[in-house]
């Protein structure tokens, strides 16, 4: 038994690669971006435990490291770029704590946890738990932002669950320091979401909520083609993210518009519309979830 960092680094979008570079086209942009990842691991103190599919287990001796460590990895598969242009993704979890180690592999309550992180956690994303951010030191606690409260499975309680922003000075913060993209700090924004005899509001109050099909989600849904957490939606910069997590997608319609459909990706929602977890919004009108946003500026 002892404490370490563990780590899952997968890369996402596999079966898109094999369509467009066919099988050996693909495998071998997978193996380079695999050696990517790997050729960032010792500099950070790192083990490279076992590679499962397109997936690699890493572990290291803390939490500092393994957060390092993802942001390099991060950062470097950005330069993967495929024959079109487009760039590999990965996505990354990792937890912290006790572990058992045996015949060089590592086991465990903590092992388990990372897996299921890296598992809901989304391209070019890194995610992380609230043992992480504990061991952390200040300056870098400042680097994760806590988007969700889980629902893992074999899990009795939700899980606090933290992103990982690039750095201090990030995008984020840059664009929110920007007087043109900044809105006053009266304005009012709120989306309601309802459903049946459910209402929930998403505003500077409850900046995040969860929808799918598990009873812990804040709005959960009567679906079977609905996963457990099934999305999210979260107010970020004066805009409402909805961020799909789902295996079967989301669908999302705007007023009259044409129907949307997102897989592991996100859409903003504006105006008024309707949404659907897994399934069309025709199929099952019953389960569609409305929403409308408002935006009041005080006179």
């Amino acid at each position: 038994m002892g404490k370490l960092a563990v780590l899952f680094a997968g890369i996402c979008g596999s079966a898109a690669l094999h369509e467009k570079l066919g099988d050996d086209g693909a495998q071998r942009m997978v193996a380079q971006c695999i050696a990517t990842m790997s050729s960032k691991i010792p500099a950070h103190g790192g083990t490279l435990v076992k590679t499962i599919g397109e997936e690699i287990m890493i572990t290291f001796p803390g939490a500092e490291q393994a957060f390092n460590a993802a942001c390099a990895m991060q950062g470097a598969v950005e330069s993967n770029v495929l024959p079109d242009g487009t760039p590999m993704q990965i996505r990354i979890g990792f937890n912290y704590g006790e572990v058992i180690n045996e015949s060089l592999d590592v086991f465990g309550n903590v092992v388990n946890v990372a897996s299921r992180v890296a598992a809901i956690t989304r391209a070019g994303q890194i995610m992380t738990t609230h043992a992480v951010f504990d061991e952390l030191p200040e300056h870098m606690q400042g680097k994760l932002r806590e988007i969700l409260r889980a629902e893992l499975k074999d899990k009795k309680e939700r899980l606090a669950i933290y992103q990982v922003t690039a750095s201090s000075d990030d995008a984020l913060n840059t664009r929110s320091g920007i007087a043109s993209n900044r809105k006053s700090t009266d304005q009012k924004d709120e989306l309601q979401l309802r459903n049946l005899d459910q209402l929930l509001k998403v505003s500077n109050e409850c900046r995040t909520v969860t929808l799918g099909r598990g009873d812990a989600c804040d709005m959960p849904v009567r679906n079977d083609l609905a996963s457990r957490l099934h999305c999210l939606i979260e107010l970020r910069l004066g805009k409402f993210i909805l961020i799909d997590q789902s295996s079967n997608g989301t669908y999302v319609q705007f007023g009259e518009g044409a129907e949307q459909r997102i897989s592991r990706e996100e859409i903003t929602l504006h105006g008024e519309g309707v949404i659907s977890l897994g399934v069309e919004c025709e199929d099952m009108p019953d389960e569609v979830i409305e929403f409308s946003v408002t935006s009041t500026q005080p006179s």
